[in-house]
């Protein structure tokens, strides 16, 4: 960082500040203000202070280099919940609260009838990452994501409206990943296409 030296006139008498670096203090500065012994009597040492900080301020934000580090690249493995396709996400809107140990179940629609392939529970987040199996390719279709609301509503001894929610979607393969979110009560529901 180099010195900066900024001057200006308060009533006649000329207040200058100077900016010197504070070695292996980081960002740290150092003001010192020089004047003339009869500006105290016509201007305050407050007025002084203040006017040094605003002016070594101004010029300290100018005349600081960046010291920002390089980035360190670094090899992430893949797990299975970054690679699954599928994933979804409960929400209890009565306490704002992620929905905890919600089982859900994951169908595919098969010849006008429900095949299947896997089922889950929500973990404290109200997360499933990785619902649909692991280490298999999700094909183009018809899909069914059921929320068992009913069940987690009585395991919480509170009544509700729906035993469950099922949730029908279609995959045409546009995206990657599919996410399916679930807000719920006890007398309502809304979901939608996350990510």
């Amino acid at each position: 960082m180099r010195l900066a030296l900024s001057s200006i006139t308060v009533l006649n008498t000329t207040v200058k500040t100077v900016l010197a670096p504070q070695h292996g203090a980081g960002t740290s500065f150092q003001v010192s203000a020089l004047f003339k012994p009869s500006a105290l009597f016509k201007v305050g040492l407050l007025s002084l202070s203040l006017i040094s900080l605003s002016l070594s301020s101004a010029v300290f934000a100018a005349d600081t280099p960046s010291k920002s580090k390089p980035v360190e690249s670094k090899t992430v493995e893949a797990s299975p919940a970054k690679t699954n396709p599928l994933s979804v996400h409960v929400l209890d809107l009565q306490t704002g609260l992620p929905s905890e140990n919600v089982t859900v179940t994951l169908e595919q629609q098969d010849q006008g009838g429900w095949k299947k392939i896997n089922e889950g529970k929500t973990n404290q987040q109200g997360r499933i990452t990785a619902l649909y199996p692991v280490d298999q390719k999700l094909s183009s279709g018809i899909y069914r994501v059921t929320f068992k609301t009913g069940e987690w509503f009585k395991a919480h001894q509170q009544a509700s409206f729906f035993p469950e929610v099922p949730v029908i979607f279609e995959v045409d393969g546009s995206v990657p990943h599919y996410h399916i979110p679930l807000l719920v009560s006890p007398y309502g529901y809304s979901t939608y296409r996350g990510n």
